[in-house]
Order: C-alpha cells, then structure tokens, then sequence
C-alpha cells in the first residue's frame, strides 16, 4: 500500500468526483479540479499484454491504468509509483475501494523508493507529462500541473522505465504526437525493437495520441502501425461519443487493444 498515504474517509470527499470507468466495472475517486484521468490512461493499459505478470506504472495519478490493467488481468502483480502524496492517497483508495490488489508508492522516479529500486519488470507503463512550458502556459491547480507539465525531462522517465524493466521485457508509453521523434530516439537508445501505434480521432483525420513500445535488449526493426480509429463517421455529431467497436470494447468492457500481444 501507499508508503505514508493517508486514508480518506466521507468526509474528505469535497472536491473529489466518485467516476465512472469501463462501463461501471471500475468507481474511481479522482479531484474535481485537477489533473483528471480521462481515456488515455484507459488505453494505456488496454496495451499491455494479459501475458504480462509484474507491471510497474510510472506517474499513476489517482491509479486509473493499473486499475483497468488490474480488472482484465487478474494473476498480474501491479505496482504503481505516483509523486504526488494526495494523488497517491487517492489510488490507494480506488484500490482498496475497488478491491484490487495494486501496490502503491509515493516517491521520484528519479529517486525511487526501495523496494521499485530492487525489483524488476515484466512490463512498465507510464503517461508521462509532456507539455512543454517554455511553449505553453502552466494550468494554476498544482495537481494538473504537475500532472501535465513536464517538469522531470521525458529522457528521465525513459531511462527509469528501462532501468525497472527485466530484459527482453517492454516498456509503454502513452504521449502526444509531437513528442514522438524524440521518444523514438530515446526508446530506441536505452530499449529496441521499437513499436508506434498511432491513435487517431477519425478516419481522415491526423493522429494526435501515440503509443510506443520498445523491448530491453531488442533488435528488431522499428515498426510503425496501422493507426486505431476512435471515432466512427468523418465528423463530430452531437454529444454522441460514436466509437468504434474496438474502442468501444476497450472503454467499456475492459478489453485489450489488439496491439496488446508483442
């Protein structure tokens, strides 16, 4: 559990929401204003493979992606590090709440607790923060901010990603398409066999998320996927979401990203 996280109780609910996710399967406590899980973290673990049994997440906010991990894949043995001490109260929360078996840490990844500096990974996943501040302008609530601005350089998560992860195991990340090329180059400096999965809002349209993978000791060839489409029709309609059955499948029911079988 979360190394000195407090337990929160009904009456430090103000300003939380109790959220829903894979179709209910999941209640989730997360700040009403703050850095708020939405679909990316959801995806993220829909990457992973059900093979995998020791997964670390790196910057796991309130424990949205290691929960969905932990709800498709049972036997997996997850352990998240979050920075953010109320952050990291929360996902323990969600995790006791939800009656799933997530290992919480509050710490740096660059100065990991012990027992992360010990251990060592089938899988490690991480949405890491990447808006650049000397291009954009920091959010006013902290959380959000440090959920989203990148203070610690996308390299460092890189290197404590690889340095976590067994050999021959992976690394994923979820991130915006203009931080791609250097991901590539970092993923393909301290990992191999590097892997892109393009998401893209609709068929026509340019892709704006990706997932990237790579593999500690890997050789093969880079690899650039066909990209998932989330949205069905060419345009927005309404308030209706319109997924695809794919995506559909992976927000509401928990499934995994056909991706998901390096």
């Amino acid at each position: 559990m979360a190394k000195g996280a407090a337990t929160a109780g009904p009456e430090a609910d103000a300003g939380l929401t109790h959220d829903k996710f894979l179709g209910g399967a999941l209640q989730v406590w997360q700040p009403a204003n703050g850095y708020r899980a939405g679909v990316d973290p959801v995806l993220l673990a829909a990457s992973v493979p059900a093979s995998a049994t020791t997964v670390l997440e790196l910057g796991a906010g309130v424990g949205v992606a290691s929960l969905c991990l932990a709800r498709r894949v049972a036997h997996a043995q997850i352990s998240a590090l979050e920075l953010q001490p109320d952050y990291a109260a929360l996902a323990q929360r969600n995790a006791r709440e939800n009656g799933l078996p997530i290992t919480v840490y509050q710490g740096d990844l660059v100065h990991m607790p012990a027992p992360l500096r010990q251990a060592r990974f089938d899988h490690v996943i991480a949405n890491p923060p990447y808006f650049l501040r000397d291009r954009s302008l920091p959010a006013q609530d902290k959380g959000r901010e440090t959920g989203m601005g990148e203070g610690v350089a996308l390299a460092q998560w890189v290197v404590a990603a690889a340095r976590r992860t067994r050999d021959r195991g992976h690394v994923t990340f979820i991130c915006r398409v203009e931080r791609l090329p250097e991901l590539v180059a970092l993923f393909s400096q301290y990992l191999g066999s590097v892997e892109v999965l393009p998401i893209t809002p609709r068929v026509g349209r340019e892709s704006q998320l990706v997932l990237i993978r790579g593999r500690k000791g890997g050789r093969a060839a880079f690899r650039l996927h066909a990209g998932v489409v989330m949205h069905e029709g060419g345009q927005h309609m309404g308030d209706r979401k319109n997924y695809t059955p794919a995506i559909q499948a992976v927000l509401q029911a928990g499934a995994a990203l056909p991706w998901a079988s390096p």
